[in-house]
């Protein structure tokens, strides 16, 4: 049985989705642009309407115009959104507000949920090893917004774009964060443009202050060299990750002749890489997303409900509600 897909985007992220597919054989892919047309790509939306699933890879900004256009035609298959799913207050209202049966066939892909970081989170939550957790800090950034080809992308614009690194990047570690610490009462934002290049933030820093003591701190950025790194503080110890490597410091209680506290001697580290990790975690949302659709089962609502509780604090991170 082959499954018919339609990807709406053909560069960049929605071509490496076509290629993760490709690899899965049973899928028979096509691409969508609305002003381009040849012999990979349509650019009539009637034909996505024919498909099983329409996978929607597009700026930001066009995320919530292509699911609302799908249903508006009566669209019957499956759809998977990148985040965010929306940019205003308006847009999420929309979503939520569509009936279960609807709800049951979207999903938003937040594929951070999916990846070996996420269960390092879950696992040490409370694990003798550290401890309680009581501190989680994301750093995650590269020099994208040095590239000359960034100025003519859709990042770049502010007019519709202004908060693109907080909606495109650290939105997964904000999901992250609500999902395995709980809700949170404060919030801080820094937002700035940093590289000068383009009109829209490059860098964003948060602090989340979690309703059950957690602190947890994100840093995203397109204008600093490749950083990809997380730490878990814990009252009796603490995880690293850094430089493809994850290191375990515990216990607290070491001291030195005089009784004063030392470091805790690290474990053996183990090798862990966030960019395969990333691409592992795409590759199984994916696959995740394609087994409903294969097996015509209903995506699990609670997917869809935490994925817009997520894109509703960072539309109050930007003020957008």
């Amino acid at each position: 049985m082959v499954i018919k897909l339609g990807i709406v985007g053909y560069k960049n992220h929605a071509e490496r989705l076509g290629k993760i597919i490709h690899s899965m054989k049973i899928y028979q892919v096509k691409f969508y642009h609305p002003t381009k047309k040849n012999k990979n790509i349509t650019n009539n939306f009637q034909d996505l309407l024919e498909l099983d699933a329409v996978i929607i890879s597009s700026p930001n900004s066009t995320h919530y115009e292509y699911i609302k256009k799908l249903i508006k035609n009566n669209y019957s298959g499956y759809i998977f959104c990148e985040k965010p799913p929306a940019i205003n207050k308006i847009q999420l209202n929309y979503l939520k507000k569509l009936n279960k049966n609807i709800k049951s066939k979207i999903f938003f892909n937040f594929n951070y949920r999916f990846s070996n970081f996420n269960k390092i989170l879950k696992e040490n939550l409370n694990s003798k090893k550290i401890g309680k957790v009581i501190y989680v800090s994301f750093i995650s950034s590269h020099g994208l917004a040095f590239k000359k080809q960034y100025l003519n992308s859709w990042r770049a614009k502010g007019k519709n774009n202004l908060y693109n690194i907080l909606e495109t990047v650290s939105i997964h570690y904000v999901d992250l964060a609500i999902l395995n610490f709980g809700n949170i009462e404060k919030i801080y934002n820094s937002s700035k443009l940093i590289s000068k290049n383009g009109s829209s933030f490059d860098t964003t820093s948060l602090i989340l202050n979690h309703k059950n003591g957690i602190t947890t701190t994100i840093f995203n950025s397109y204008a600093t060299p490749l950083i990809n790194e997380l730490m878990i503080i814990g009252t009796n110890g603490y995880i690293v990750i850094r430089n493809d490597k994850l290191k375990i410091f515990s216990p607290r209680n070491v001291f030195d002749k005089k009784g004063f506290f030392v470091s805790p001697i690290g474990s053996k580290s183990k090798i862990f890489s966030m960019n395969k990790d990333y691409e592992s975690s795409l590759k199984k949302s994916m696959e995740f997303f394609l087994s409903c659709v294969k097996n015509n089962k209903k995506l699990p609502i609670n997917e869809f409900e935490t994925s817009l509780q997520t894109n509703e604090l960072i539309l109050k991170i930007t003020r957008k509600i």
